[in-house]
């Protein structure tokens, strides 16, 4: 049939502006948003200090796995194992008293900042 035709040929319209982001990565962004407004509103200066030492651990282990070309995607599918290789990179090099209680707070916020350098970005 002709019409059968048409639903097997590949389609030739061009690509859309934007990306489709999923439901999942929807969800990642707002609990990075929601770990990052909890840090940003440390009022302690010194558990503040603590927290941005470990946000650039944790930062820096995300350029190490995932470098600087990636996609929202790619982002929210690290995010799945953060919980793991965040806590082996912030035990070693910036464990501080009450590090693990923090830890989620951390991970998201560096995830939400990092997420602003995803080739697939949007505000």
């Amino acid at each position: 049939m002709a019409g059968d035709e048409l639903l097997l040929r590949s389609s030739t319209r061009p690509e859309l502006g934007s990306a489709v982001v999923s439901p999942d990565v929807e969800s990642a962004k707002r609990e990075w948003e929601d770990a990052y407004r909890r840090l940003v509103a440390a009022d302690d200066s010194v558990e503040a200090e603590r927290l941005r030492l470990q946000l650039q651990v944790v930062t820096d282990e995300l350029r190490r796995r995932l470098g600087s070309t990636f996609t929202l995607g790619e982002l929210a599918g690290e995010y799945r194992y953060a919980d793991d290789w965040a806590r082996q990179a912030v035990s070693e090099r910036a464990a501080t008293p009450g590090w693990l209680k923090t830890l989620a707070v951390v991970e998201g916020a560096a995830f939400h900042l990092y997420a602003r350098g995803a080739v697939d970005y949007a505000p």
